[in-house]
């Protein structure tokens, strides 16, 4: 079997014929020296064993010929009268007819076996190139990249190289990585290539189109297209047998069905992508809508009981819509920077602005950013001592943590149990997390599988997603064990340098100042 990438099995070469003019020398000088010794009958002996070992080498036409000639060479030399074709004696005239009629036989039938084997092997040679070109193939992610291979298969010893060609719609990546073309080509072959390719049938000696040919033309057939066509270029000399082109033409339509297949995975897989992008742009709009127009219609509404009914309304009550008007006005500007951040993180060239941060400071800027708006809610902290620095950009992760503690807040409601803010180490993960003791998942996201928060509703999830997808970690929503939803972000933990700098404040600018893991009031722990 050839070696992976080696030039294809050729045609059935004849085998050398000196071994056959061996064997007959041999067997004629055995003869002579044993002329006298041996009678006539066993002299023929060597004749057929000569033409039997001498078969093998030979082709059938050329065995058959070769023994009838030696039958006429030993009348001839050794039969009474010698040097003459007569024969004297019945018997002899039976022996020399009986030699001949064994001789021809033997050979005949040797040499057919000796084809029959050299046929075989090159089958099994042909069938095992063929299987190491399809997994190649198969082990491909772009097919086009085995095309150097299939051009060196169908390249024919002592001819040109072949050129390939692959059709141009027929690219995979939607990048043109992979070549499309390999091999020059002249006008005329150009012409030949662009032929088979629009017309998906092979041309070329033995095809019954452009027999003139001193090349093939293979198409690359899929099963419903032609993905690509090859120009075999021939020796001079004798045309390859039938066997050969359809061997090649084998070559061919592998690399074709291979070609089609990925493309048609991938155009399978862009409209997947397309849908899910659909299908979250969709869940996304609906999450803005709800999320601008719940406290913009409480805006209105406590707006307009101050605007027709202020006259009627006490002092306590206008004041309590005015909060109210503040509280969803506030609402309103997050939800609007939620969606300002997440159209600015889903663009390809977004800069970062990445500086060794402390999980400590992280956790603790949220926790006094939350309670200095709202000192009445009831957060704990839960940071393990020890934790390496986090290459990240402080800002973002700040946002992505706020949302998950606003999110579990919300959520949580009156549950029994604080909201805990922690951070701990995961292996080669930073892991960021809120828990809360709230309703959990629900039904069909509480069996204890993780995921992804956008199966959610909510803005400031896609956010906390989108803020961890450019840091190359991820957000999971898991339940928590006794009831509630643990929301995580990991982080990948990069290698500090040997002196890593100070980490930098992790707050925006307007945030209060840090709060340590231990600074919670005590009637909180």
């Amino acid at each position: 079997m050839p070696a992976p990438g080696a030039a294809s099995p050729t045609l059935v070469t004849a085998p050398p014929r000196w071994p056959a003019l061996l064997v007959w020398a041999l067997a004629w000088a055995a003869m002579l020296a044993l002329d006298g010794r041996l009678d006539v009958a066993n002299l023929a002996m060597l004749l057929v064993l000569g033409a039997a070992l001498a078969a093998p080498w030979l082709s059938p036409s050329a065995a058959v010929m070769a023994s009838i000639a030696a039958v006429l060479a030993f009348n001839l030399v050794f039969v009474p009268p010698r040097w003459t074709l007569s024969v004297d004696l019945q018997q002899h005239a039976l022996l020399l007819v009986t030699m001949g009629g064994v001789s021809v036989l033997v050979s005949a039938s040797m040499a057919r076996q000796r084809r029959l084997a050299l046929a075989e092997r090159l089958l099994a040679a042909r069938a095992g190139e063929l299987r190491l070109f399809g997994e190649a193939l198969h082990d491909a992610a772009d097919p086009r990249a085995c095309l150097s291979r299939l051009r060196r298969l169908l390249t024919l010893p002592g001819a040109a190289p072949a050129t390939v060609w692959v059709a141009d719609d027929a690219d995979v990546s939607g990048t043109q990585a992979a070549p499309a073309r390999l091999g020059d080509a002249d006008s005329d072959e150009a012409d030949g290539l662009r032929h088979v390719l629009h017309d998906g049938r092979a041309l070329g000696p033995g095809t019954g189109r452009w027999e003139g040919l001193q090349a093939w033309g293979l198409p690359m057939r899929g099963h419903g297209r032609t993905m690509g066509a090859a120009w075999v270029r021939l020796a001079p000399g004798p045309y390859p047998s039938p066997s050969q082109r359809e061997h090649l033409q084998a070559l061919c339509d592998r690399m074709g069905t291979e070609l089609e297949r990925a493309v048609a995975h991938a155009a399978a897989a862009r409209e997947r992508e397309a849908a899910a992008l659909q299908a979250l742009r969709g869940t996304l709009l609906s999450a803005i809508a709800h999320d601008h127009r719940t406290p913009l219609a409480t805006i209105i509404g406590a707006a307009s009981s101050l605007h027709d009914q202020d006259d009627r309304l006490d002092p306590v009550r206008r004041r309590r819509l005015a909060a109210t008007i503040v509280d969803e006005a506030t609402q309103l500007a997050r939800v609007v920077d939620d969606t300002l951040q997440l159209a600015r993180l889903d663009t390809p060239d977004l800069a970062l602005r990445r500086d060794w941060e402390s999980a400590e400071e992280l956790v603790g800027s949220v926790v006094g950013r939350v309670r200095r708006r709202d000192p009445a809610r009831r957060l704990q902290t839960d940071v393990e001592p020890g934790l390496p620095l986090v290459r990240c950009d402080a800002v973002l992760v700040v946002q992505l943590l706020e949302n998950l503690v606003a999110n579990a807040l919300r959520h949580a409601g009156d549950a029994d149990g604080p909201v805990e803010v922690g951070a701990r180490r995961d292996g080669e993960r930073l892991l960021l997390e809120v828990r809360d003791r709230g309703p959990g998942l629900p039904p069909g996201g509480a069996d204890g599988a993780r995921r992804a928060p956008e199966q959610g509703t909510g803005l400031g999830l896609a956010v906390c997603r989108a803020i961890a997808r450019v840091h190359g970690g991820e957000i999971t929503l898991d339940p928590r064990e006794g009831g509630g939803t643990v929301a995580a972000c990991a982080l990948p933990l990069e290698a500090a340098p040997a002196e890593a700098p100070e980490a930098a404040p992790a707050a925006a600018p307007d945030a209060a100042p840090d709060v340590a893991p231990d600074a919670a009031p005590e009637a909180e722990r």
